[in-house]
């Protein structure tokens, strides 16, 4: 039933298309409307990127996961960027951290099969990495607290952390490719590798196309709803864009593969920290206004509260219901938390 509301959820994207050319419903709708839209196509790009890893192998497939899982958030990232928003990128690939490792992993504890093993040196493993890019962000976040967060010499100083990180996200996946490469599988009769790279390109020009009119239409939002730019794109936006990952996890968990739902939730969260946000640093220089990877502080201390905090909720080795509810009740604190911390300068 889930698989069918959302493919036929997929046509919300060229309904909105289509609204935004010949009608005049206003931003706010338009927000409404496209933030709902790319819930159903970050499924389906992570449904096609699935299905051409049949076909290619781990080590191609592992790399086509890594590239268009989180194509979604990256892309909003980039007209963000191109729309002179640091802010809302900065907030929405920091909601992204978050939202992983708390709300997605609460969820899967909460329809996965209670006291379910996990993988703990693996989790841990991820969650180390999202603790190093914290730490490494804190080199331009702290000389931007003070000053113009903007300015020419944060922007030459971000691309420090954003090599390394980079660096670091190339060597990790290096070595979980080969590994993985060992344990090919053969196709389980699933779409063409034709069929899935035709899915996967369309799909991604349409999540592009959306991305865009959810960024145009996000400051109207914010205005029309009393909600901060800030609490707008490091909630709801980094949900939008974490769809994929959010409803397959749980997806997962529900069919009791709690080690893989959550390698899901927290290697996203890796992922996002060493790749997307680097990456997004580093093609910004391609734009008028180069991003500058100064976080504020209150971005950082969720991000490392998030994963000190699942760590020691992950220490033994096992995932409990009761532990699920705990997870949700902290990303429900941090949300009042976002709330109330206004906009950067505000």
């Amino acid at each position: 039933m889930a698989r069918r509301i959302l493919w036929a959820s997929l046509a919300l994207a060229p309904l909105t298309l289509l609204i935004d050319v010949v009608a005049t419903p206003g931003n706010v709708a338009l927000f409404l409307f496209s933030a709902v839209s790319l819930v159903p196509l970050a499924w389906l790009i992570g449904e096609s990127t699935e299905h051409a890893a049949e076909h290619t192998g781990a080590r191609i497939g592992g790399l086509l996961n890594a590239s268009f899982g989180n194509a979604p958030e990256l892309i909003i990232a980039l007209i963000a960027v191109s729309d002179s928003l640091p802010n809302v990128v900065r907030g929405s690939m920091a909601g992204s951290v978050v939202s992983n490792i708390l709300l997605v992993l609460g969820a899967a504890f909460l329809f996965g099969p209670n006291d379910s093993a996990l993988d703990r040196r693996s989790l841990t493993v991820q969650l180390g990495l999202v603790a190093v890019a914290v730490v490494m962000l804190l080199i331009p976040s702290i000389p931007g607290w003070h000053g113009d967060p903007e300015r020419r010499s944060l922007q030459l100083l971000s691309i420090i952390p954003a090599v390394v990180l980079l660096t670091l996200y190339l060597v990790t996946l290096t070595i979980g490719l080969r590994r993985a490469s060992s344990q090919e599988e053969e196709p389980t009769g699933g779409w063409s590798l034709k069929t899935s790279l035709f899915v996967l390109a369309i799909t991604t020009v349409f999540t592009a196309l959306i991305s865009e009119v959810l960024v145009h239409s996000l400051e109207d939002f914010a205005h029309a709803a009393h909600l901060t730019e800030f609490f707008i794109s490091m909630v709801i936006v980094a949900i939008v864009g974490n769809a994929a990952e959010h409803g397959g996890a749980v997806v997962i968990a529900r069919r009791g593969k709690m080690k893989l739902a959550s390698e899901i939730a927290i290697s996203s969260s890796a992922q996002v920290g060493l790749l997307v946000v680097p990456a997004v640093m580093l093609i910004s220089f391609a734009f008028p206004h180069p991003l500058t990877l100064a976080f504020r502080p209150v971005e950082l201390a969720a991000m490392g509260a998030a994963a000190l905090f699942v760590g020691l909720v992950i220490r033994d080795g096992r995932a409990r219901r009761w532990e699920g509810f705990l997870l949700g009740g902290v990303y429900a604190a941090m949300v009042v938390a976002f709330l109330f911390a206004g906009d950067r300068g505000g």
